[in-house]
């Protein structure tokens, strides 16, 4: 995986802004009919009543928002105003006035009046180019210019591919890593693989939905399609680190999971850095280095287990192979079991061990 540059649709804010004028909406609509009457425009999302410092001149219209009227709109000058639902179209052609100390590197008088706006209030400030037929979003100090849909579409349908690949090997060496817990010959190397391997689906997949709530209806097929095939994965991600990092170098799994997500895509490919958030020293070497599992991910795989009772059971035992080795009794005394649920836990876990026995071989 190469290093990207940070994508701005991380940001919640700007990740909202998206879904709210994705195709689909009645905003997108009238942004196209703006765009594919020649126009531009200036749009701002906000409170009226917190933006009106900024405000010279224009015109006070406090109508229901509506495609036709905001394209009738866009052909005077000046800004159009919106309150914070975009439901009604509070103001037209007003002459927006933020501080001009503010740093901008637009070079355009509209996209640079949007930029300064959106950092001096935090607003939602579109910027729609008539020369360029280019759509930028502001919020706060993020920029984000629209991309053609069918552009988003073909990148989108190429990352579902990569993705596709990215789970198949993450499966294998998953599967692989419950068989040699199950044996009790895990060992740092197979963990960090399929801890890699689960990140890079998790990226992988975060990037697809960033682009789906672009596409707004245009996506709903990929969407599908992205739930099934990996809605799991992050769990078995969380598990993995709960059941493998050392809790008193690292802080937690908690504090784990953080510095996990927040490796660049090139440290992630180095088996160093996945044990440095692990808590593992780099002096050891993973392949020769035996773990021993604590449970929480076979534990998420029995069906109808509520994760509190795995919790518990984790607690109680200490180890994956400790309560392999229980008694229908010693299981029965843990906190929130009980003799069904006891009876559960054993058929699952039975199950789990041959499955992913079968599945080991048939891989090799």
């Amino acid at each position: 995986m190469s290093e990207p540059l940070t994508d701005v649709r991380t940001d919640p804010k700007m990740l909202e802004a998206l879904r709210r004028i994705a195709p689909g909406t009645n905003m997108r609509q009238g942004i196209n009919d703006i765009l594919r009457g020649d126009l531009g425009a200036l749009i701002v999302i906000g409170e009226p009543a917190e933006l009106s410092f900024l405000f010279s001149g224009g015109i006070r219209l406090d109508q229901s928002f509506s495609p036709y009227l905001l394209y009738e709109l866009a052909k005077m000058d000046g800004a159009i105003i919106l309150n914070a639902m975009a439901t009604r179209i509070v103001y037209a052609n007003v002459q927006l006035m933020p501080d001009p100390t503010i740093p901008s590197a637009e070079t355009g008088t509209r996209h640079r009046t949007a930029e300064r706006v959106a950092k001096q209030t935090g607003a939602l400030v579109i910027s729609i180019s008539q020369q360029r037929d280019v759509v930028t979003l502001y919020v706060g100090d993020a920029r984000y210019q629209l991309e053609e849909i069918s552009d988003v579409l073909a990148k989108t349908n190429q990352a579902v591919t990569t993705l596709e690949t990215y789970r198949a090997r993450f499966d294998q060496v998953s599967t692989r890593l419950t068989a040699l817990e199950f044996q009790g010959a895990a060992m740092l190397d197979d963990v960090l693989v399929a801890l890699q391997r689960a990140e890079m689906t998790s990226r992988m997949r975060s990037e697809i939905e960033q682009n789906v709530v672009e596409l707004g209806v245009e996506g709903r097929l990929i969407k599908i399609q992205l739930d099934e095939m990996s809605e799991w994965v992050p769990g078995d991600e969380v598990a993995m680190v709960r059941d493998y990092c050392l809790d008193s170098v690292t802080g937690g799994p908690e504090r784990a999971l953080e510095q996990l997500r927040a490796l660049p895509d090139s440290q992630l490919l180095e088996v160093e850095s996945l044990a440095d958030v692990l808590g593992y020293p780099r002096t050891i070497s993973p392949v020769d280095h035996a773990v021993t599992p604590r449970g929480y991910r076979v534990l998420s795989k029995v069906p109808r287990l509520p994760e509190g009772v795995v919790s518990h059971v984790v607690s109680h035992f200490g180890t994956l192979e400790a309560f392999v080795r229980a008694s229908q009794g010693e299981l029965e005394e843990v906190e929130g079991v009980g003799a069904v649920r006891a009876r559960e836990i054993r058929e699952g876990l039975r199950r789990l061990q041959e499955q992913n026995l079968v599945d080991r071989y048939l891989n090799l």
